[in-house]
């Protein structure tokens, strides 16, 4: 009976004591499971799960014909796993089938030679932190770097996607495109146009292995990448690589500092070419000198000299005040409202001439403009350079464009009123002389200037930019008459037979404008131009050509043959037909 007892009592000990162990478990299980299981997964998500960036492709920068001047190529970033890194080395297994022991300085040398990486940033970014699972030892290398250090076979080493940006054709149309910096965009339509161009970079997450080995199968994609937009700029990658050369060549030929050439499509304002001497190719960015590494036709306002002289003209003109053929008595120095011993000359020494205005623009005439500006009012002849757009940036919006510097008539001398009306003692950019000229050539309508043609996004959506309205700032007839003057320049001015084409009808001006130095006076320094209209008769092209400080020759002749040279190459391109009718002939002198 006792023993019976005792079985018993055995046996209610041993159901309570698997009983209590079962609610232990139970317990734990709970905690395991609902209490502590996101901190628990967290902490195995840690040791087994790796996050990577998936990278959106930066958008294409691209001409009028979809030439490619900007795109994304592939490179890898080259990363490791510390905490699977031995010190003692690893084995690696040759193609015979034997191994060989590789030392972790060895490993460090290895990639060291491949990459042109330091050995020793590599071992500190190795050990300073033993238990990370992550981190960069070389970023962007390119496809065959990659191969190469694949084929090395360290098991600690992996790598990821890293699209970097590549500008195939060069320092061609580099000063338009801009470049990319270590911490993104830094210059140019890169930069101003980093909202269409940038891609929206992603996530995505995968399991290893306990000896960090990816696992098949098992990436996540956490946040989808998005790609970049497509930019077309209305260049013409072939038009702006010879207006790159032809302006490089006349520039280096006169010695000059820099210069610019852009043609600019009268119809609609279209910029075709804006070629930059010097110009970076963005590829090295330590290719040209800090201050050449944006566009000088938009950033670099210079006096611009005669080259302004048919803005003043066509404002006389479409007041009824003059025409073509109205006399004008030049002397020989203008004194008239100037300080005493205060004078206007012209390049040439003459006494009285007997001048038409159309002999004003071919003899480029200072003494001969400034007779004429006696005509209107000096808010007159402000209102009529400020309809031009002087004194305003373009509506390119480039990045760092400069305004120019027209002085207002209520805040301005007596010389500076009327030289400003031949291009003195005011300032403007190559952008907006160029832009004066397709005014002119466009009857009197000027259409803003344009640059970028369209943002054509991943999907397919296609935004263009809002350029601004067409304004009418003198008639056509008086357009058509100005250019008749300008012809007279190309079939009787001084570079008649440097700037004239053969079957064609092209309007031209000169300008030969002192630098004034940061005194304010005029030293031995000019910045020389030529700019025009082809074909005179219904234009469709305006070209400007300028150089800074040419050493050999310090007139417009300096600039004349790059000029022509572009002039022609625009024929060739746009296939302009020859004019079918004759030069006018308009007295210059009476």
């Amino acid at each position: 009976m006792t023993s019976l007892r005792m079985s018993r009592r055995r046996l209610s000990l041993t159901v309570i004591a698997v009983f209590a162990i079962m609610v232990v478990f139970v317990i734990r299980l709970v905690d395991i499971q609902l209490v502590q299981a996101s901190e628990l997964t967290k902490l195995a998500d840690a040791h087994r799960m790796q996050t990577v960036t998936t990278y959106g492709t930066r958008g294409d920068i691209v001409d009028s014909n979809g030439v490619v001047l900007a795109d994304s190529v592939d490179r890898f970033d080259i990363t490791a796993s510390p905490r699977n890194v031995s010190a003692e080395g690893f084995d690696r297994r040759n193609k015979d089938g034997s191994t060989t022991k590789i030392s972790l300085s060895d490993a460090i040398g290895e990639i060291a030679d491949l990459t042109g990486a330091d050995p020793q940033a590599l071992k500190t970014a190795l050990t300073q932190d033993p238990a990370s699972d992550f981190v960069y030892l070389v970023k962007a290398v390119k496809l065959a770097v990659f191969d190469k250090v694949k084929a090395l076979r360290i098991p600690w080493v992996y790598s990821e996607p890293h699209p970097a940006r590549s500008y195939p054709d060069g320092a061609v149309a580099g000063n338009l495109v801009g470049f990319i910096g270590t911490d993104g965009p830094l210059a140019g339509t890169e930069l101003k146009q980093d909202s269409c161009l940038a891609g929206t970079n992603g996530s995505s997450r995968y399991e290893t292995s306990a000896d960090g080995v990816r696992l098949p199968g098992s990436t996540v994609v956490t946040k989808a990448a998005t790609d970049g937009g497509t930019i077309t700029l209305t260049i013409d990658a072939n038009l702006q690589w010879f207006a790159q050369q032809a302006l490089a060549q006349q520039a280096q030929a006169t010695g000059s500092d820099w210069g610019t050439a852009m043609v600019v499509r009268v119809g609609d304002g279209h910029i075709m070419a804006d070629a930059d001497y010097p110009s970076i190719d963005p590829n090295d960015l330590n290719s040209v000198p800090s201050d050449s590494t944006g566009a000088r036709s938009f950033s670099s306002p210079y006096e611009p000299g005669s080259i302004m002289k048919p803005a003043t003209v066509a404002g006389l003109v479409d007041k009824g005040l003059v025409t073509a053929t109205t006399p004008v008595d030049v002397p020989g120095r203008f004194t008239d409202g100037l300080p005493k011993g205060s004078y206007i000359k012209d390049s040439f020494p003459h006494g009285d001439m007997h001048m038409t205005v159309a002999g004003v623009i071919m003899n480029s005439s200072n003494i001969g403009i400034a007779e004429l500006t006696k005509l209107e009012s000096e808010k007159d002849r402000y209102a009529n350079l400020r309809a031009f757009g002087f004194g305003s940036p373009t509506t390119v919006g480039f990045l760092g464009e400069g305004h120019g510097a027209l002085a207002n008539p209520d805040a301005v001398d007596s010389i500076t009123t009327v030289t400003q009306q031949f291009g003195q003692g005011m300032s403007a950019t190559s952008a907006q002389v160029a832009s004066m000229y397709q005014a002119l050539g466009n009857d009197g309508k000027k259409v803003p200037l344009t640059l970028i043609q369209s943002c054509t996004a991943a999907g397919g959506t296609v935004s263009y930019p809002n350029s601004g309205p067409t304004t009418q700032v003198v008639s056509p007839s008086t357009a058509r008459q100005v250019r008749e003057m300008m012809e007279m320049v190309t079939t009787q001015g001084y570079l008649r037979n440097v700037i004239s084409i053969p079957g064609y009808r092209t309007a031209s001006k000169t300008g030969t404008a002192q630098v004034a130095d940061a005194s304010g006076s005029y030293g031995n320094d000019y910045i020389v131009s030529v700019a025009g209209l082809i074909p005179a008769d219904k234009p469709q092209y305006a070209v400007i050509v300028t150089l800074a400080k040419p050493d050999t020759i310090k007139t417009s002749a300096a600039a004349a043959p790059a000029y022509t040279t572009i002039m022609k190459q625009v024929i060739k391109t746009f296939r302009i037909q020859p004019s079918t009718t004759p030069a006018p002939s308009i007295p210059v002198a009476w």
